[in-house]
């Protein structure tokens, strides 16, 4: 009989690098608590910091700012542009592609949430777009 599920701390004192470029807090996944549905970390992005660009293949992004703003390109060929600033939730379906930046003189922190417990499993770089952003 498999073990009966429980609840589980995580606190976000390791970090993992993503595919992205970006260093992400080790929280809620499939690795870390045997998650199914659902991955949720931290994000912290200094100055000048700036994401590969990507797209989720299989999974929805829900992401909260808690402090800072973060610019971000989205679009078949990033040809969208928002500046997510503290307090705001944004939503990234799947299979869109998106570059995000702090292009700030402060860092960025945010909660990111997806419908994919391998956090990294569908993250599909997009070399051919990088260039598409200054």
């Amino acid at each position: 009989m498999p073990p009966r599920p429980t609840c589980h701390l995580i606190r976000p004192e390791s970090t993992y690098e993503g595919k992205q470029g970006l260093t992400y807090f080790a929280g809620i996944a499939t690795e870390t608590v045997g998650s199914s549905g659902i991955c949720m970390h931290i994000l912290t992005m200094p100055p000048g910091a700036r994401a590969k660009a990507h797209l989720h293949e299989n999974h929805e992004t829900a992401i909260y700012v808690l402090s800072g703003e973060v610019h971000t390109w989205y679009g078949d060929r990033l040809e969208q542009h928002i500046v997510v600033k503290a307090g705001d939730l944004f939503y990234i379906p799947a299979g869109v592609p998106h570059l995000p930046a702090n292009l700030s003189d402060s860092p960025s922190s945010a909660v990111i949430a997806r419908t994919d417990p391998n956090e990294q499993e569908s993250v599909v770089l997009l070399p051919e777009l990088d260039a598409l952003v200054a």
